[in-house]
This record gives C-alpha cells, structure tokens and sequence, in this order.
C-alpha cells in the first residue's frame, strides 16, 4: 500500500507538468520517503508467513488506514504554503476518509497540484471504503456488516466466481464512473482541470472542490449531474457487480436502495415546499428545487458539496440537516453515515418489540433482503450504535472545551464521525471551513474521522486491553 501511495503521489507532477507544478519537490520527497518505507517493509518481511488470522485484520486495517492518511499529508506539510503538521494531517485525513472537510482557503488561486493531490486522495480513499467493506469489516464481525458478507462475497451464484472477480469488478465499474463524471462534467460548461477534480470526488462521495464556493459557482445542469453521480456513488458497489454478470434487478430489489432513494424523493420535495412558504422574495421553484435536491444529497450521502449556506434557509432546514448528517449512504458504497441499513434494522426491532407486547407468545421472524437476520447481528448494531453516541459526546465536549460554541462542537463531532463534511454555524458551515479552529480541535476532529471511516468499533477494540491480553 505504501509503495502504491508513493506511485500516486507522483501523478499531479506528471498530469501538470512545468510551472503548473510548484511544488514537485514536495511531491517528489512525499513520494520518496513512502516508497523507500513500503520497499523496507517488503524486504524484511519477504519471507515471513502471511496467515492473516482476524486478529490480525483487525491491526492491520486500523494500522494501515492510519499510517496513510499521516503519509497523504506529507505533500502539504512540505509544500511552500506553510501548512502547518495539524492542517496537513486533517486535510490528508479528510481526504483518504472523504470526508471533504478543509481548513484551505484561497482554493480558487491555490496550486493545482495540491488541489490534484486533494482530488486523488479522496479518490483512492473511495475505492479503498469499498474494498475494506467486501474484504474486511463482514468477516470481522463489526457492527452489524456481517448481514452482507453472504450477499457481498460469497454468493453461491455460479456466474460470478468468488473474490478475485468481484474485486476485479468493483474495481471496473468504479473507473467508469469516474470517467464518465469527469466527461459529463466537461461537456456540461467545467474546464478540463474542474471536470477532472470534480469527477474524482462526485463518485467517491469525497466533496473537495477546486473553489471556495464549491459547487456553487456552476449552473443548475451540473448540479443535477453532480447529483446523480453523488447517488451513484452512494449505492451498493457490489450490486452493480452483479447487474454487470446478468442479476438484472437486484439493485432495485434491494431494501436499502429503495429506502435510501426514497428518502431523496421526499425530503428535498418537502424542503422546497417549505422555503417557498417561508420565502420573503420571488421564488424560482426550478433552481430552489435543483439547490434543495443537490443539497440534500451532498449532506445524506455525505459527499460535502455545497452551493449555497443551506442552515440559513430557516430553522426547519437547519434542524433537518442536521439530522439528515447521521443518516449516510448504503452499505458497499463509497458514503459515510450510519448507513440505511442500521436504521431499517432498528425500525424491525421497533416492530418485533411492539408484537411481542401484543402478542407475548408469538414466534416472530427477521429478514431483512430475504435473509434471516441473527441476533449476533442485532447485538452487533446495537454495540455500533451506543459506541457512536458515547464518540460523538466525548468528541463534542472536547471541542466544547476547547472554547468552541455547542453548534460548532456538536456539529463539527458529527460531520467528523459520520465523514460528511462541513458542519452547520458561522465558522464550519457550508460557507466557512475549519482553519479557524484551534490546532487541538483539527486533530481530535481528524481522529473522529478515521474512526467514522473504520465503523468505530475496530479502533476500538484494538485499543482495549483485553484484544492484546489474549
């Protein structure tokens, strides 16, 4: 993975060769210093056994995930815009989780190869979500994605051999969309360097633009481009893997799909009403409903995006973001969140309780996609769910002590954790970013992020006692 990073780290100097490049140094120590590492890994560890048990996953994936967003932020450290440690390490975890928090501003006249590298990092980190989805977090068991371990890497189906297909798969139709994202984009008004940046970070739900007003510098036909593909990246990878072998319609079978787009039907439909109503000016019910749609699915599939400051649209609108931040996309999917698999298990909880009251001797059923579901699975939900609250109140009073006010603590805790992005307030909201905040607050927020991206309960459990005791 290190002498990977390093290949990568060398590509915004190759795509933007001469004056278009400042910092190519920068690059060229950043790509030097993780390739030199990853060959001395390699090298001293050629010959030693590689039976990774899941104890070992567990530090690995935690490790790896870690040590590479402390090597994304090296080219920012080293450029010659004075970046600080704490600014590079938030911006570079921000990026590998795509997250799409920043504390840059300047973004319109910052070197493009820096912006570049912003893009990659958010790319390579959407990718790498998916993988760590279908390769790792079922088979260990963490909060509740053991449900898709059958559906995503062991189907019984003969079109579609195992593993190596799949990966080979996932790997393909992430490339196209991308690709398609950066044309579409282009033909559509963006100049060759927007179109790419954006395309990169539409699909990887990442949100990092290439201007301080972020999406909101381009017309109303790239933002309902933007949201189709922010949806698209925020829908079951693996699902389209399977279209793509001949198992027409399993994407819209699946019950998180549907719920997940449902949710996008209703709410920005309901929002637009409501800003009409409220409006003191004439209002454009086709714009308002475009900016409504693109900005409701930038906040549920936690992309980032913004085009306009939408917690100034009025109470409802704020408190209504607010809690849109916890929802997320689907679960094999480049978005962040809880995931709208957690809150459809919940709500059969709710009904299985609610019978049980009603009828005490009953024997009830859980399925959820045709598949039973465990209590080994509840359980696990339920310790994921608990751990995210007690994070998001620790995370939220260290902010809180660290002088900053409750909108700005709790909202900046909950974009951390649920990686979405901007937060909601003067300072972190869609019109401000994170530089302001206080060094100690970038790094406890960039901590959040990481363990938003690795479902919490890994850093967790690799951090008691009890997972090195035995």
């Amino acid at each position: 993975m290190f002498v990977l990073l390093s290949i990568f780290m060398t590509l915004p100097v190759l795509f933007l060769a001469g004056s278009e490049a400042p910092n190519a140094l920068a690059f060229a120590e950043s790509a030097g210093i993780v390739c030199a590492l990853g060959i001395l890994g390699i090298v001293s560890t050629y010959h030693q056994p590689r039976d990774l048990k899941p104890r070992f996953m567990f530090v690995l994936t935690v490790s790896s995930w870690f040590i590479i967003a402390l090597f994304s932020s090296l080219p920012f450290y080293l450029s010659d815009n004075g970046i600080s440690a704490a600014d590079a390490f938030f911006e570079g975890t921000s990026g590998i989780t795509t997250t799409g928090a920043t504390v840059l501003s300047g973004l319109d006249t910052m070197d493009a190869d820096l912006l570049l590298w912003r893009s990659i990092l958010q790319w390579l980190g959407g990718i790498g979500i998916i993988g760590m989805f279908v390769a790792v977090l079922p088979f260990l068991r963490v909060g509740g994605m053991r449900l898709f371990a059958t559906e995503s890497s062991e189907w019984t189906d003969k079109a579609l051999p195992r593993m190596k297909t799949l990966s080979r798969g996932l790997l393909i139709v992430y490339i196209v969309f991308s690709v398609v994202a950066v044309l579409t984009y282009w033909v559509s008004g963006m100049t060759l360097f927007d179109a790419f940046n954006h395309g990169l970070t539409s699909i990887a739900t990442g949100g990092f633009s290439t201007s301080d007003m972020s999406m909101g510098k381009f017309s109303d036909l790239i933002l309902m481009e933007a949201t189709l593909f922010m949806i698209l990246g925020s829908l079951p990878f693996f699902l389209f893997v399977r279209e793509m072998h001949g198992q027409h319609g399993v994407l819209f079978r699946d019950q998180q799909v549907r719920l997940f787009l449902t949710i996008l039907l209703v709410v920005p439909a309901l929002m637009t009403l409501y800003r009409w109503l409220v409006s003191p000016v004439p209002f454009d019910p086709l714009h308002n409903y475009a900016a409504t749609l693109f900005n409701v699915t930038s906040v549920v599939t936690t992309t980032g995006y913004a085009s306009e400051d939408y917690s100034a649209w009025g109470p409802l609108a704020f408190v209504l973001f607010f809690f849109l931040m916890f929802v997320g996309g689907c679960s094999g999917s480049t978005a962040g969140g809880m995931k709208i698999f957690r809150f459809q298990l919940s709500l059969i909880i709710l009904r299985e309780q609610l019978m049980r009251l009603l009828h005490p001797r009953a024997v009830l059923t859980r399925n959820y996609n045709g598949r039973s579901v465990s209590d080994e699975i509840i359980s696990s939900m339920i310790a994921y769910t608990f751990i995210f609250l007690l994070c998001l109140l620790i995370i939220t009073v260290l902010l809180a002590a660290m002088q900053l006010d409750f909108v700005t603590s709790l909202s900046g805790a909950l974009t951390a954790l649920t990686n979405v992005g901007p937060g909601l307030g003067e300072i972190i909201g869609p019109s401000g970013n994170f530089g302001p905040l206080p060094d100690g607050a970038k790094w406890v927020l960039a901590v959040g992020m990481l363990m938003g991206r690795l479902e919490i309960l890994s850093v967790v459990i690799v951090l008691s006692p009890a997972f090195w005791r035995s």
